[in-house]
């Protein structure tokens, strides 16, 4: 009786939130049983009376929704269904095999992929935002979009200089499993998706270090005369995090087409921005493999920060270039055509890929190898183009082994991670270890017993010195957070090919009058 209580509870829910209609229960149901391996089913007494009367979202213990629980009870349905499966020994207790197992119960409640194509351009037809608005929802409702993950996420801001940067001690990807990572070793992979990225995930099953993705669902767009995937990330990690995947499984590469690409798809959800990450090792993201891009709908700190001169490109006269006032070196250009502003983009990028200065460390090529290449990032702002093109160098040295323009060893103890996207315009990604480190930090601070790590230390001793009249119960958080913070900063300045000193100012601007044959206005 359990079992049937939980998939009635799950029907509930999802009626309440408009994945089903009334006339679906039964055949939804029927589905689950098979899943399951049912045979009968008996509903009880009150998910009778439920499905008879009806039941308001309101009284449902959505996900999407701070709601009491239907039925009295505190747990999630589908979590509930899931563990009855494993303690009467239908899936083993792996979180894989629990993530597969969910996947194609929630599969059983949302339409196929063409359905959600037709009605996510039905509702584009009307408004891009409200096409978007659907499509968001609807990777909530059907669990593609981990929230309950999410929201064990730290967020806060630090202001600085130069904005408010995000913080993010990201919590919501479980640690994998020392026995399922074993046998995932242990077992041959067919290669099939190729990549995590690939369009194929698209109701993939999953397998063993491999992610479910049955209910994962894909809107087709056409960006620069091909097709792409338009999906939301799994975790996201800013306000509808979006991702764009290449039908073809080829490498990342910026060229004249990712900037007419990233246009493109602002042309058509001018509420979006859309960028790329580098397409070189340390300075691109973790997956190099497969062509994709990342958006949504978020300002970021680099998004709002100003212009610190400007500059003309007679090449380009349409086109208006700035330096943006931000710790990494940003070239920003605005126009209302199109494609000048791709044509513009591409000729600095060709002549960034081959720019030499070693008075600044920066070498375009080790024998053959490039170093030199471009963060892009599109939007629309006040009815004209933007595109923002970071300079970016992957070179490394002894002293640097893991990249001169990388964080530096002294702040390897908050952040080591390539500076990808998404750190590029502000928001710090930081590892899970993190939550608990600083909470020993804290209580170092205030002379609490403490497990403090050895790296933090010298951090901890600074701000002792600095912090030393400040620091009390209610204000050693808030000490911390903004010393984290400043770490970033520090994060984005390692990162900066030209930096914010003279030396690094007067060599930008030497690359944009001698490089670039750009006048620099006074």
């Amino acid at each position: 009786m359990a079992m049937e209580h939980h998939i009635q509870r799950l029907i509930h829910q999802s009626l309440a939130l408009g994945l089903i209609e009334n006339e679906d229960q039964i055949y939804v149901r029927n589905r689950i049983m098979a899943r399951l391996g049912l045979d009968a089913f008996t509903l009880d007494t009150e998910s009778d009376h439920l499905n008879k009367v009806g039941v308001a979202a309101k009284d449902l213990d959505a996900f999407t929704m701070d709601a009491k629980p239907d039925l009295n009870e505190k747990t999630d349905p589908l979590e509930a269904l899931i563990q009855e499966a494993c303690e009467q020994g239908m899936i083993g207790n792996a979180d894989d095999e629990k993530d597969i197992l969910a996947g194609e119960i929630m599969d059983c409640f949302i339409p196929r992929p063409s359905e959600v194509n037709r009605v996510f351009f039905e509702r584009y037809r009307h408004d891009p935002k409200e096409a978007t608005d659907y499509f968001y929802q609807l990777s909530q409702n059907s669990r593609y979009i981990k929230l309950k993950e999410i929201r064990k996420n730290i967020n806060y801001k630090v202001s600085t200089v130069y904005g408010a940067l995000d913080i993010t001690i990201n919590l919501s990807k479980p640690e994998k499993d020392p026995k399922a990572i074993s046998k995932a070793k242990a077992t041959k992979s067919p290669g099939y998706p190729k990549c995590l990225l690939c369009v194929e995930n698209e109701g993939f099953l999953g397998r063993i270090g491999h992610p479910a993705r049955s209910q994962h669902r894909t809107v087709r767009v056409q960006l620069a005369g091909e097709c792409w995937h338009f999906q939301y990330s799994p975790y996201v990690y800013y306000n509808e995090h979006c991702i764009l995947l290449s039908e073809t499984h080829r490498p990342m590469k910026i060229d004249a087409m990712t900037f007419r690409r990233l246009l493109d798809f602002v042309r058509q959800f001018p509420h979006y921005f859309l960028g790329s990450n580098a397409d070189l090792p340390i300075v691109g993201g973790s997956i190099l493999a497969h062509d994709h891009y990342q958006g949504g709908n978020y300002t970021f700190a680099m998004a709002k920060a100003e212009a610190d001169y400007h500059f003309r490109l007679k090449a380009f006269p349409h086109v208006a270039a700035a330096i943006v006032r931000w710790p990494m070196p940003v070239i920003r250009l605005q126009g209302e055509d199109a494609e000048a502003l791709a044509a513009c983009a591409d000729f600095i990028l060709e002549q960034w890929k081959t720019y030499n200065d070693p008075s600044v460390d920066i070498l375009a090529f080790t024998d053959e190898t490039p170093h030199n290449t471009i963060t892009p990032i599109a939007r629309i702002r006040k009815g004209r183009y933007e595109l923002d093109l970071v300079l970016r160098n992957n070179r490394t040295s002894a002293e640097h082994p893991l990249g001169i323009f990388h964080p530096h060893e002294d702040v390897h103890h908050i952040k080591k991670e390539n500076i990808g996207l998404i750190e590029v315009m502000g928001l710090a990604v930081l590892p899970a270890r993190l939550k608990e480190e600083l909470e020993h930090v804290e209580n170092y601070l205030l002379d609490r017993p403490n497990d403090i790590k050895d790296y933090h230390v010298p951090w901890a001793n600074h701000m002792k010195e600095i912090y030393r009249d400040r620091l009390t119960e209610t204000s050693v958080r808030e000490i911390v957070r903004h010393e984290v913070g400043m770490k970033f900063l520090r994060v984005l300045e390692d990162a900066a090919v030209f930096k914010r000193d003279e030396k690094g100012k007067a060599a930008l601007k030497r690359f944009i009058r001698e490089q670039l044959k750009g006048e620099v206005e006074a």
